[in-house]
């Protein structure tokens, strides 16, 4: 399976924060944001992974990332000019995707709850039409909606309705077989001029191959598109951490945990980093193996 990261679009929701800087390389308490959905694609067992951005923004990312290589993963980038919606994703990367399956993730979404790490690993290791993510939110007027029916079945999908027939709304990440690259191909451009991911989900269900995952409660999903809501974002991370002793969406230890980089080089990915408490903790972490 590949993994695609979208990170484009201007973030105007957090200027004038982003009139200079990708919104996905704001921090989220003491890592960019792109760590976050980087370490989903990573807990899932991928390592080929696509970054999209903007013209302006992707040479931040290279200087970020690289080619992934120090984490035992293999990074490309692509450009989106325009936000011409979250389906583009799939026209830009077609050559990339070939005949994989792939994961979708945006940039700006975090993840975080027990045993996600096993859900992913099973979900991404044979995916058969489309897999959705669901998340129960107190205002679903906002967020494209999925409609399940008493054995948990996905029934419809509806984008920021009205009259919300549900409250499971649908997070940023999706998995998809390889004809996910021939139905964004078909799918006709809203009103905007952009291309859907709610249309594209639509078609999956239509063939009766789309499903529906409740993460449900006990699970944090936060997406950090406005100044309160990345705020809270770090917040979250930050209690969490200072409260267990351990890193949220720590690459260097995803790396090492998955076998994608061995002791020795998390450790010096920590010494690297030895004046920080997150050097440290890599090298602490790695010292014990």
């Amino acid at each position: 399976m590949k993994g695609i990261i979208l990170a484009g679009g201007s973030g105007t929701r957090l200027h004038p924060l982003t009139h200079a800087v990708s919104k996905q390389m704001l921090p989220v308490y003491n890592k960019p944001m792109i760590y976050y959905p980087l370490s989903v694609l990573m807990i899932g067992g991928i390592r080929d992974i696509l970054i999209i951005s903007t013209p302006s923004h992707i040479s931040m990312f290279r200087d970020l990332l690289g080619d992934g290589g120090r984490l035992g993963l293999n990074i490309e980038y692509a450009e989106q000019p325009c936000a011409n919606g979250i389906a583009e994703a799939f026209l830009i990367g077609a050559d990339y995707i070939g005949d994989d399956s792939v994961a979708l993730v945006l940039g700006d979404n975090v993840f975080h709850g027990p045993g996600f790490g096993r859900l992913l690993e099973k979900e991404m290791a044979d995916v058969e039409g489309c897999v959705l993510f669901g998340y129960p939110v107190g205002d679903p007027e906002r967020y494209g909606i999925g409609e399940v029916d008493e054995q948990g079945n996905l029934i419809s999908l509806e984008e920021k309705p009205a009259r919300p027939r549900s409250n499971l709304a649908l997070t940023g990440l999706y998995l998809y077989d390889n004809d996910v690259v021939d139905i964004a191909k078909n799918v006709r451009p809203s009103a905007r001029g952009e291309l859907e991911i709610t249309d594209v989900n639509r078609v999956y269900l239509e063939r009766g191959r789309a499903r529906l995952i409740n993460l449900g409660r006990g699970f944090a999903w936060l997406d950090t598109g406005t100044y309160d809501s990345l705020l809270q974002a770090s917040q979250y991370v930050q209690v969490l951490e200072q409260r267990q002793g351990v890193r949220i969406a720590c690459l260097e230890e995803i790396a090492f945990r998955k076998g994608f980089i061995d002791a020795a080089a998390c450790y010096e990915l920590g010494r690297q980093l030895a004046r920080t408490d997150y050097g440290r903790y890599l090298m602490e972490i790695a010292g014990k193996d």
